[in-house]
C-alpha cells in the first residue's frame, strides 16, 4: 500500500527501517508480515508534534487524555500473535492515535479494521489522522468492554489497555478459532493470548507487560 510520508521522508524512512530491522534482529518480531507492516507505516504522524523526535525510539509516547500509544515493539509482538493475514477481521479496543489500527490494516487490508475508543477526543482525532494517511479504519466512541457487536464475527481482536479480566463480549464477538491478545490485570498484568475453541477457550500467557487501564465498564 503507498502511504503519505512527512516532507523529511528519507530521514524519518530511515530511522523506521534500522527501528524495525533490531526489533527483527532481536527477535522481538518474528513474522514477515508484521516486520513489513511497521516499515510502512509513519509512526511520527501519529505522535504529537512535540514527540516526534521520539517517533522511532522503541517506547511508549503520550498522546494526550493520560494515554499512550505503545512501544512499537509491543504493537508487533501483538500482532506475531494473532497470525494476522491479509482479510482477516479484526476488532481493536482503544483506538488511541491511531498507530496500532494502521498497523494492522497494512496486514489485513483497508476497511478490515474495527476500533472501539472511549476518549471522544482522540476518536475524532484518530479517524481523521487515519483517513488522512489513506487508512481505510472504521473507528467509533465506545466502551470497548462491549465490543462492537455489528460487525461480528471477528477473526482476531486485541486491547490497547490493559482490562481486569478478559471481556467476555469481545471474546463472544470472535469466530470459532478466532484470537484475542490482551493485557490483563490492575497492579499487575500479563500479555494473554485466548483462541476460541469448539469446546470452549485455550488461554496462554506471554510475560508481564505495562498498559493503561481500560476505562469504562468495570475498569
Amino acid at each position: 500500500m503507498f502511504r503519505r510520508d512527512s516532507p523529511d521522508g528519507d530521514d524519518v524512512e530511515a530511522q523506521r527501517a534500522a527501528l524495525v530491522d533490531r526489533l527483527v534482529e532481536t527477535g522481538r518480531i518474528e513474522r514477515e508480515a508484521t516486520a513489513e507492516a511497521m516499515r510502512a507505516v509513519p509512526r511520527h504522524e501519529f505522535v504529537p508534534e512535540s514527540r516526534r523526535d521520539a517517533a522511532y525510539a522503541d517506547r511508549p509516547l503520550p498522546i494526550g487524555a493520560d494515554q499512550t500509544v505503545s512501544a512499537p515493539h509491543m504493537v508487533g509482538i501483538m500482532c506475531d500473535h494473532l497470525r494476522l493475514a491479509p482479510g482477516d477481521e479484526v476488532l481493536e479496543i482503544g483506538t488511541g492515535c491511531g498507530y496500532h489500527a494502521a498497523v494492522t490494516t497494512e496486514i489485513v487490508g483497508d476497511g478490515n479494521v474495527y476500533s472501539v475508543e472511549y476518549v471522544e477526543r482522540l476518536a475524532r482525532g484518530a479517524r481523521d489522522r487515519l483517513a488522512d494517511l489513506s487508512y481505510d479504519v472504521h473507528v467509533r466512541v465506545g466502551d470497548g468492554h462491549a465490543g462492537w457487536p455489528e460487525h461480528a464475527p471477528y477473526d482476531a481482536a486485541y486491547l490497547t489497555c490493559a482490562a481486569a479480566s478478559v471481556p467476555d463480549p469481545v471474546v463472544d464477538q470472535l469466530r470459532t478459532g478466532g484470537r484475542l491478545v490482551a493485557p490483563i490485570g490492575t497492579t499487575s498484568q500479563r500479555l494473554v493470548m485466548v483462541t476460541k475453541t469448539p469446546d470452549g477457550l485455550d488461554r496462554e500467557e506471554h510475560g508481564a507487560v505495562r498498559f493503561v487501564p481500560m476505562q469504562g465498564g468495570e475498569s
